[in-house]
């Protein structure tokens, strides 16, 4: 099994940026979602609520050595912004789901880039100037791991095989229903490690895995979302994969796909990397 594909996202919920090879810290990949969107009322805005963010395209001096910004932003009919670090000034409280977090405002520019992206008057960019201040709420992490604005775990994971099953269950439903649907992309989950060469769904018995030079312990399975229905370059919202989720990775309350991560310590890896897994002890008889 090998890693086929590497990305990050410096804003949240923004375009995935491809790299060859990317520095693992243990925040998770460096300038992963570093970045995000509030709104007036301080909670955190993603692309659930405004999917235009997907067709956003940020990059840092580690995604293009071209930025000579610590961001760059752009988009179609939108002037492209270079944004600084914000340097000092007062951390600005907001919430990402049920948790309190904080951030250092990029300034009135990128704001203004934003709310004329979105046409509303209310959203803000933050920097996460210290992923350690957000510890992680899992049970399989320790006193020393944090992350920055990733959702629940700083390193998220797809395989291939498991995204070809996905698709054929989505054809399989569209034939009933005489609809002709496009494959589901693997950006559409926005992992940032790709893996393939495992027979489909053996993630979810995986303990930990070795990538390279990293070694990463299995946090959970990702319960997926609205996010996953926006298709890429429409940027506009469909029923798949949620529909076909619903009928073959229903888990409790959550439709699963793909897997959370949390590095044991830094390191890099690389497309092309041999990908280790260790597998999840079976429960002993009774």
């Amino acid at each position: 099994m090998r890693l086929t594909d590497l990305f990050v996202h410096p804003v949240k919920s923004t375009a995935p940026r491809p790299l060859p090879s990317a520095e693992v810290l243990r925040r998770g990949l460096a300038d992963d979602r570093s970045w995000t969107l509030v709104d007036g009322r301080g909670v955190m805005v993603s692309a659930r609520e405004l999917p235009a963010l997907v067709g956003v395209v940020t990059d840092t001096p580690v995604t293009d050595p071209a930025t000579t910004a610590a961001l760059r932003l752009r988009a179609p009919g939108q002037p492209t912004l270079s944004v600084d670090l914000p340097r000092g000034g007062r951390l600005t409280d907001f919430t990402m789901f049920s948790e309190h977090l904080q951030g250092l405002p990029a300034g009135a520019a990128a704001d203004a880039w934003f709310r004329s992206l979105s046409g509303r008057d209310d959203l803000s960019l933050l920097w996460c100037d210290d992923p350690t201040r957000r510890r992680l709420a899992n049970d399989r992490a320790t006193p020393h791991d944090h992350t920055g604005y990733a959702d629940a775990a700083p390193v998220s994971l797809v395989s291939r095989a498991s995204l070809a099953l996905l698709n054929e269950w989505i054809a399989q439903g569209a034939e009933q229903r005489q609809e002709e649907p496009e494959p589901m992309s693997v950006q559409r989950f926005r992992p940032n490690l790709v893996v393939d060469g495992d027979e489909p769904f053996a993630e979810d018995g995986w303990d930990a895995v070795q990538i390279g030079e990293v070694r990463f312990r299995v946090a959970g399975q990702i319960s997926r979302c609205v996010i996953t229905t926006v298709d890429p370059q429409a940027l506009t919202r469909g029923k798949e994969p949620l529909r076909t989720l619903a009928r073959h990775r229903r888990r409790g309350r959550g439709l699963v796909f793909a897997v959370e991560l949390i590095p044991e310590g830094p390191g890099t890896v690389r497309v092309g990397d041999r990908v280790s897994p260790v597998t999840r002890p079976a429960a002993p008889d009774r």
